[in-house]
């Protein structure tokens, strides 16, 4: 008699097998996610604006998932080496990224960098937004923006302004602010801000545009003085400073922060992420970033993909049209 054939038959059984030992798992295992330890990088140095942020968030997220999420400070390169440690790493989950707006723009002003921001890594959430101070010393002795504007044109290029990083939001500021008032002042390089802020305190630069939260004490404290700010409204915490707006119309200019995962990263762990980060914001964080003269972030993961794309594109206009490059 002749024998059916038995090859499909062991075929389905193997489909069926691997469906069930195979790819179950696979999808449990995002399921309950988080399971061990959460490791959140930080490619700059602990004590920062953007150290405080991330350490805040961490907290947050580890009381609501019931796991550790711990902060690795990993700085060098411009943030470049804490950055390529994250998009090496497994796309598990257990491996974020929390940085700032130069984790876009510093590949875009250095010759080589190892990894592509948009292919790489995969947005989870804007966490905040940290408008920057358009800080002036003393003893260039003006009140406001308008002041500023003018002693720049009566002295083109003879106004220092510092920036802290090649490339940082508060660098591309200025040169967006040149451009807007049609001015021009001479950009000097620090290592950090705080040798910046020491300096425009003691009269060696005449400015320095910088996130709010680094300035706000030496201008309360009559050190220097800021002419305004660069977010759309004015500051709770500077609320006697005017917004650059008010002088020139449309100027908007502010650092940013955000998590990411590797790229590949499950859906429903990218949604969970974005989920905790929305309601961490809802309860307090938003409140303690408002204090501190931030603006709170939040939005689905696809708002942060195209909020990454316009910043891309807009700073990469810039750097291109000042050849802006650290190499």
């Amino acid at each position: 008699m002749h024998q059916p054939q038995r090859r499909p038959l062991v075929t389905l059984c193997a489909a069926a097998l691997f469906a069930t030992f195979g790819l179950a798992p696979l999808a449990a295992l995002a399921q309950a996610w988080p399971d061990k330890t959460v490791r959140m990088v930080i490619p700059f140095p602990p004590g920062g604006t953007l150290d405080k942020v991330g350490r805040m968030l961490a907290q947050r997220l580890q009381d609501q998932f019931g796991q550790t999420f711990v902060v690795e400070n990993r700085p060098g390169g411009n943030g470049v080496i804490g950055g390529d440690a994250v998009a090496k790493a497994p796309a598990d989950g257990y491996t974020l990224l929390f940085n700032a707006s130069t984790f876009v723009t510093a590949p875009m002003t250095m010759k080589s960098v190892p990894y592509k921001v948009q292919t790489d890594f995969v947005p989870i959430s804007l966490v905040a937004q940290a408008p920057l101070s358009i800080a002036i010393g003393n003893k260039v002795g003006v009140s406001d923006l308008k002041g500023l504007i003018a002693a720049a044109k009566a002295n083109p290029g003879k106004l220092n302004f510092a920036t802290g990083s090649i490339g940082s939001a508060g660098h591309l500021c200025t040169v967006r602010l040149e451009q807007a008032a049609g001015i021009s002042v001479t950009v000097v390089p620090y290592k950090g801000t705080a040798p910046a802020f020491q300096d425009l305190i003691g009269g060696q630069i005449e400015g320095f545009i910088d996130p709010v939260l680094g300035s706000v004490q030496f201008h309360r404290n009559n050190q220097l003085k800021v002419v305004a700010v660069t977010s759309g409204k004015r500051l709770p915490n500077l609320s006697d400073v005017a917004t650059a707006s008010e002088t020139l119309p449309g100027f908007e200019c502010a650092s940013w922060y955000g998590l990411w995962a590797p790229a590949k990263t499950a859906n429903d762990i990218v949604a969970k992420l974005n989920a905790a980060v929305n309601k961490a914001l809802a309860a307090d964080l938003a409140d303690k970033l408002l204090a501190d003269g931030l603006v709170p972030g939040g939005g689905s993961p696809a708002d942060f993909a195209k909020f990454q794309a316009d910043d891309i594109a807009a700073s990469g206009k810039v750097i291109a049209e000042r050849k802006i490059s650290i190499d």
